[in-house]
């Protein structure tokens, strides 16, 4: 059974890489994903069904560790979701006034849970076989009002509220930043100059879009060589309207490549310098 749980569990962060790459919309990212985390936690109960736990530790590693794979990513992109669907289009300070009260919000909730997030951030495990088993789901209660996976054969009274403490502080991340529309502060008669950029798409090849995301990287080239890949690639794809999908993959087939494995930066630099040597003439 836990050679079948880890299976389960690989498969879905491969899966979710792949989503999270693919997917520069935050909102189509979100339903794939939740639709993925779903999936994921009916083959975890299935399979929990069919054979259970041969030990208290097991059980208590799976609902402590194992399961908060794909549950703390559907918490997530859950919020994620419905933040971005009820999102403001009024001006700049109507969108920052709902980002700040969402933070808010979620400092209430780590304030109100203070203790268990103390316990888990410690790394207690004194009170797990309370919190982590179906055995004492009915004297530990479930203290959270909103579910977002439940079963009683698939709930212990605390590992949702585990899901939950995770989700949140990436998702406090995401809110803090969280662009507003500064188009919204100007008046309908004037144009930024973003306005004018014309829809640009990229027309070369995935493995050229690749190494221009790993130049920029490892040059650091953005937020003074803080942007992560995955970032820049994101970044990219949205501005050129274009998926690079498993650039990780292309990247891999790029260094074993025979000849130049910069062939598009080294076309690129040919191509300006010749450019540069012409209009001199």
């Amino acid at each position: 059974m836990l050679v079948r749980l880890k299976e389960i569990s690989n498969e879905f962060l491969s899966e979710l890489n792949d989503i999270e790459a693919g997917n520069p919309n935050s909102m189509d990212c979100a339903n794939d994903v939740i639709i993925l985390c779903r999936r994921t936690l009916h083959s975890l109960k299935s399979l929990l069904l069919q054979k259970d736990f041969k030990s208290v530790e097991n059980e208590i590693n799976f609902f402590r560790n194992i399961k908060q794979i794909s549950a703390t990513p559907l918490i997530y992109y859950s919020e994620v979701r419905s933040f971005e669907l009820q999102f403001p289009m009024a001006n700049t300070h109507t969108q920052r006034k709902y980002i700040n009260k969402k933070l808010t919000k979620l400092n209430r909730f780590f304030n109100l849970n203070i203790d268990f997030v103390q316990y888990i951030e410690k790394g207690h495990t004194h009170f797990d076989q309370q919190y982590f088993t179906r055995t004492f789901l009915d004297s530990y209660h479930i203290i959270s009002s909103k579910f977002y996976f439940q079963d009683p054969d698939f709930t212990t009274s605390r590992d949702m509220l585990l899901g939950k403490v995770k989700a949140y502080r990436r998702f406090i991340k995401y809110l803090q930043n969280r662009p507003t529309d500064k188009r919204q502060d100007y008046n309908s008669n004037q144009t930024r100059a973003f306005d004018s950029i014309p829809n640009l798409k990229w027309t070369s090849t995935k493995a050229a879009l690749t190494e221009l995301v790993y130049a920029l990287y490892v040059n650091g080239a953005l937020n003074n060589g803080n942007a992560e890949i995955k970032e820049i690639a994101i970044a990219l794809q949205r501005v050129f309207h274009f998926d690079m999908g498993d650039f990780y993959k292309i990247y891999a087939e790029i260094k074993f490549r025979k000849n130049s494995r910069t062939k598009f930066m080294d076309n690129l630099s040919t191509g300006l310098i010749s450019f540069m040597d012409d209009s001199e003439n």
